[in-house]
């Protein structure tokens, strides 16, 4: 599917890995770089072990910056469904 999205587009210059396997599966992001290292994609590997904090996983090399950027999926329900019920909520 990604490659589908990248051959739309007419290319790719960022990709960003986030929520619950985004952020903690090392393993699923290794796979999705290695399927992209053609467009000039390369992952610190050591970086790339990291959980749940955000980290820049590209190499200088890389043509493609790579981001882990973690999420609070749940904090933004709630916040967005207490703003539709006009309920004010302290973060």
């Amino acid at each position: 599917i990604l490659g589908s999205y990248i051959a739309a587009l007419g290319g790719i210059d960022t990709i960003v890995f986030t929520a619950g396997i985004g952020e903690n599966d090392d393993i699923v992001r290794r796979n999705i770089c290695q399927g992209i290292a053609y467009r000039g994609l390369e992952i610190d590997h050591e970086l790339n072990k990291s959980r749940g904090k955000e980290v820049v996983l590209s190499t200088d090399k890389s043509e493609v910056e790579v981001f882990v950027i973690p999420t609070n999926e749940e904090m933004s329900i709630a916040l967005q469904t207490a703003e539709l019920l006009d309920i004010k909520c302290v973060r």
